[in-house]
């Protein structure tokens, strides 16, 4: 039962589908994280479905572009790109590491807030109409293993303050259990996205540990640990990169092969 409110709980938090309300009890907080990749499937699950049919009935428009890019933000609602509006805000001030955790906390929205989300979603939709047929299901595999790699750091990397939405999960977890599950959940859908396609899956996966690398060498150099704005700063960046790493390794094999 504790499994189960457990995954209510990674869904009420981390998407817009509607959940039945409960109680955010001790037992169950421990084990959210290991839901939180499960997310990424319904969303990755959702984002196949319309780059396979959309493409039949929306063949050269570019909304259906547009409808790839905006599938994640509607079924999160945002939460992640909130995240990385103020790390993006909090980067650019090029302040102090306390006056950086400070504009973390700052409800207002900053100038380069507003660039950073008119770039990313330029990019994004870029490359959604770029992406090939054939590397759609390897593109929505990575939502999965983005928030795999989202769950390990809340578990293992330091937290820049006591409070906040990544301490109290962090605190709440069975972190030695989290890290387990969440290990093998990564290595299960690497093997099945490389099984998919050698060359765009191991870019992908490639293009996410990377990230996942500069993630913490970014947070403890500028933060001196993550945050919830931080991890919604990797996922935010994570599929990004993933999305362009499967686009380009499809170029690459056109061009080629």
């Amino acid at each position: 039962m504790k499994l189960i409110r457990a995954c209510i709980i990674a869904f009420s938090m981390y998407s817009k589908i509607p959940m039945p309300q409960i109680e955010w009890e001790k037992d169950s907080m421990k084990y959210v994280m290991c839901f939180f990749p499960w997310v990424g499937a319904v969303i990755g699950g959702c984002f196949y479905l319309w780059g396979i049919w959309g493409r039949r009935f929306l063949t050269g428009s570019q909304l259906y572009a547009v409808l790839l890019t905006v599938i994640p933000v509607l079924l999160t609602g945002g939460i992640h790109l909130d995240g990385f509006l103020d790390t993006t805000d909090a980067i650019s001030s090029w302040q102090s590491r306390e006056r950086r955790l400070e504009i973390l906390k700052d409800s207002h929205t900053g100038a380069f807030a507003v660039i950073g989300a008119c770039v990313y979603f330029l990019l994004y939709f870029g490359l959604a109409s770029e992406l090939e047929p054939e590397k759609i299901p390897v593109a929505a595999l990575g939502f999965f293993l983005s928030r795999c790699l989202s769950g390990y750091a809340v578990a293992s990397f330091p937290c820049a303050r006591e409070s906040g939405l990544a301490a109290m999960f962090a605190n709440a977890a069975d972190k030695k259990c989290v890290k387990k599950v969440l290990f093998c959940q990564a290595i299960i859908f690497s093997a099945w996205i490389m099984r998919l396609d050698m060359l765009a899956g191991g870019a992908l996966i490639l293009v996410s540990l990377l990230v996942f690398l500069w993630y913490y060498r970014m947070s403890m150099d500028k933060f001196g640990g993550i945050t919830g704005d931080l991890a919604g700063w990797f996922l935010q960046v994570c599929e990004l990169l993933q999305l362009a790493a499967v686009v380009f390794a499809g170029k690459f094999q056109l061009y080629y092969y």
